[in-house]
C-alpha cells in the first residue's frame, strides 16, 4: 500500500520510507508524523498505510461526513494500544480546520472538528483516529438528524448468520412501512441499517420512533431479535435491535471507516442481495474496499439525496 493514491483526477502521495512528511492537498500543507509506526501488527500495516487507504476512498467517503461534528477516537499506538475519546478540537491546529460549536445540557460549548475535505481528513487520521464517528445531523441544526437507524448488535456468542437473518427481518419491516433502508457491515461484529429522513423531527423524536419500531420488531421475532439492553437478561444467540444509538450525541462508525481490529476490516455498504447470499464482516478490508468502490460505486450515495427522504412525522 505504498503507491501514490489516485483521488479523482489528482494523485496524492503519502511518502513511504520516512517517519515524517508534509504533503500538499488542494493548496494546503498537511504535516504527517510517525508514518512507519505499525498500527495493525498482524498485517504489518502502518499509519502511512492507513492514510493511503483513506486517500483512496475519500471521494466516496467525504460526502457522508462533510458538515458534521466529528467525535475523535484516537489510537496513538495502533489497534493493540489504549485509545481515548476526544470531542473538543485540539489546539494548536491548522487554520483551515473548521469547527462546529455544540452546547451540551451542562451549558458547556464544545467545538467539534468538521471534516469537509481531504486535507482535514488526513489531519484527523494523523492524530491517531482509525475509525470515523460523525454526528447524524448537519452543523447548521445539530438537533435534527438526517437518518433513523438501527445498530444490529449480536451477543458475544451469536454467529453472524443470525445477524444477517435479523437484519433482513428489519429491512423487510422498514420497507413495509414505506421506508428505503440501506445496510452496511460495521467492520466489527454487526450491521448498521440506515433510512434517510426529511429533516424536521428532533433527535429525541427520532429516537422515540426508533425505540417503538425496535420493540415491535423484537416482540414479533423473539427467536432472532431482542430489545433487551440489560446484558444479564438478554437471551443468548440473539441480535439486539439497538435503537439507542439514535439518542442525542451518540455516534456510529461511518461508512468506509476502518475498524480498530487486527483484520483492518472496513464498515462497508452492501446490497440486501449480498447480505442474503451470506457476505461476512471479513469480506471487506482496507485491501479490497477501494477496488470495490471503483468497480460498483458508492452504494449509499442515495442517502445523500435531498429528494425521496422519508417523512418520519407522517407515521
Amino acid at each position: 500500500m505504498a503507491e501514490p493514491t489516485k483521488r479523482g483526477s489528482a494523485v496524492v502521495e503519502i511518502p513511504a520510507g520516512v517517519d515524517d512528511a508534509s504533503v500538499e492537498v488542494d493548496g494546503r500543507h498537511v504535516a504527517l508524523t510517525n508514518l512507519r509506526k505499525i498500527y495493525f501488527p498482524k498485517l504489518e500495516l502502518t499509519k502511512g498505510d492507513l492514510l493511503r487507504y483513506y486517500v483512496s476512498v475519500s471521494d466516496a467517503l467525504l460526502p457522508h461526513i462533510r458538515d458534521r461534528a466529528m467525535v475523535m477516537k484516537r489510537y496513538p499506538h495502533g489497534v493493540t494500544g489504549d485509545f481515548f475519546y476526544m470531542k473538543r478540537t485540539p489546539s494548536p491546529r491548522p487554520p483551515w480546520i473548521r469547527t462546529c460549536a455544540i452546547e451540551h445540557r451542562s451549558g458547556n460549548v464544545i467545538d467539534f472538528a468538521v471534516i469537509d475535505d481531504l486535507s482535514s481528513l488526513l489531519w484527523l487520521i494523523n492524530l491517531g483516529c482509525i475509525d470515523l464517528n460523525p454526528w447524524y445531523s448537519l452543523c447548521d441544526d445539530v438537533d435534527r438528524p438526517l437518518y433513523i437507524h438501527f445498530d444490529m448488535d449480536p451477543t458475544a456468542e451469536t454467529p453472524f448468520a443470525v445477524v444477517r437473518e435479523g437484519a433482513l427481518i428489519v429491512g423487510d419491516v422498514l420497507r413495509g412501512m414505506g421506508m428505503t433502508p440501506f445496510v452496511k457491515t460495521t467492520g466489527s461484529k454487526g450491521v448498521h441499517i440506515y433510512v434517510a429522513i426529511r429533516r424536521g423531527p428532533t433527535q429525541h423524536e427520532v429516537w422515540a420512533v426508533a425505540k417503538e419500531i425496535g420493540h415491535q420488531i423484537a416482540r414479533a421475532h423473539p427467536d432472532v431479535l431482542t430489545a433487551e439492553y440489560r446484558i444479564a437478561k438478554r437471551p443468548h444467540n440473539r441480535v439486539l435491535v439497538d435503537y439507542n444509538q439514535n439518542a442525542w450525541g451518540k455516534t456510529l462508525a461511518s461508512i468506509y471507516s476502518v475498524r480498530a481490529n487486527e483484520a483492518a476490516a472496513v464498515s462497508t455498504p452492501v446490497t440486501w442481495e449480498e447480505l442474503e447470499a451470506g457476505c461476512d464482516i471479513g469480506d471487506f478490508t482496507v485491501f479490497n474496499v477501494p477496488e470495490r468502490i471503483a468497480r460498483i460505486g458508492d452504494l449509499w450515495k442515495p442517502l445523500l439525496a435531498t429528494r425521496g427522504r422519508f417523512v418520519l412525522d407522517a407515521l
